[in-house]
């Protein structure tokens, strides 16, 4: 039996090119679950394995996808059974193994999520890693006792999908959310999210850099990193935090000790790959309860298998808006 998948493959001369194919079920990775695909989404890191940069895929041919959500097939593990509907996000998965992007998926049952209640494959793909990152930064923010009434809560990145989700849900919990974004055109779609208050990331940027800066922000959630994380965190209010989820500006962290020592700031470092499963559970049970879906529709993009090469580009070169999902099945 065959299934259509997304291959990605390197030529002797380095080259990686991705196509579409038939692929016998044979070749399927081991597992103790088969889910049937239905749908996948499209992140940062998804447009790293598709162009072969930044080394994660290391065996040729590949599918990738790291996140995907479908329908169980086949089970040797009694936590889940057939016809039961499933999410994956993370173990390295769409990296070092098969992913998401092919109609047949074979995967440990560790890292499988039930989908919660009343909650759709294609739904859970509108969040998929992006919104889990963005609900596990929320949860950690308010663990460390972030509450609405503290202030305005900084998300850069704002107008990506970790950005734009996290101003939703920060919004319907009732934050005053000021969403950074290099991207001024959004702005009203930022603000329909939720956001309080749009900023051009130049001119947060282009402002005089001090050791310590003037506090503006209760707390925040960074999908940046390098000079716009190093700057946000000497504007963090005393004894707030930020939560750090990506890397899109550069590793480097451009800061000194200033914002901790003398503000008490703390700096959260979110892992959306490796999480225990109940962690996951709590988030995505949080996620179907809290999102709006329909508010969001208008940041949704579909494309299917053919379209993922030229999408990888353009998320690359920070040209997407939300989120894209791949419809697999």
């Amino acid at each position: 039996m065959s299934f259509r998948a997304l291959v990605t493959e390197k030529a002797e001369d380095g080259a990686i090119t991705s196509s579409v194919q038939q692929v016998d079920e044979a070749r399927l990775p081991d597992g103790n679950v088969t889910v049937d695909v239905q749908w996948a989404g499209l992140n940062y890191k998804d447009g790293l394995c598709l162009t072969g940069a930044g080394g994660l895929v290391r065996t040729y041919p590949h599918v990738a996808g790291i996140d995907f959500a479908g329908i169980v097939r086949e089970s040797v593990d009694e936590r889940y059974a057939p016809g039961q509907a499933v999410v994956l996000t993370g173990w390295r998965v769409g990296e070092v193994q098969w992913g998401g992007y092919a109609q047949c998926a074979r995967v440990s049952a560790d890292w499988l999520v039930p989908l919660p209640e009343g909650l759709t494959t294609r739904q859970a793909m509108v969040v998929g890693t992006a919104g889990l990152t963005a609900m596990l930064a929320i949860d950690r923010l308010e663990a460390t006792g972030l509450r609405p009434d503290a202030g305005e809560v900084l998300v850069t990145g704002a107008a990506g999908g970790v950005g734009s989700i996290a101003t939703s849900l920060l919004g319907r919990l009732g934050y005053q959310v000021a969403a950074l974004s290099g991207r001024p055109e959004l702005s009203g779609a930022l603000r329909l999210l939720g956001a309080s208050s749009v900023i051009d990331r130049n001119a947060f940027l282009g402002g005089a850099d001090k050791p310590l800066e003037s506090a503006r922000w209760a707390a925040a959630i960074d999908s940046v990193g390098g000079k716009v994380l190093g700057k946000l965190l000497r504007q963090i209010n005393y004894g707030g935090a930020a939560a750090s989820i990506g890397n899109a500006g550069g590793i480097e962290l451009e800061t000194n000790v200033l914002p901790f020592i003398l503000r008490g700031v703390t700096l959260i470092g979110i892992d959306s790959v490796m999480q225990p499963y109940a962690t996951r559970v709590a988030a995505w049970q949080r996620l179907a309860e809290l999102f709006d879906f329909a508010g969001y529709d208008e940041l949704v993009e579909e494309i299917g298998l053919e379209g993922l090469p030229a999408a990888a580009q353009r998320i690359l070169a920070g040209e997407i808006k939300g989120r894209v999902l791949v419809k697999v099945g």
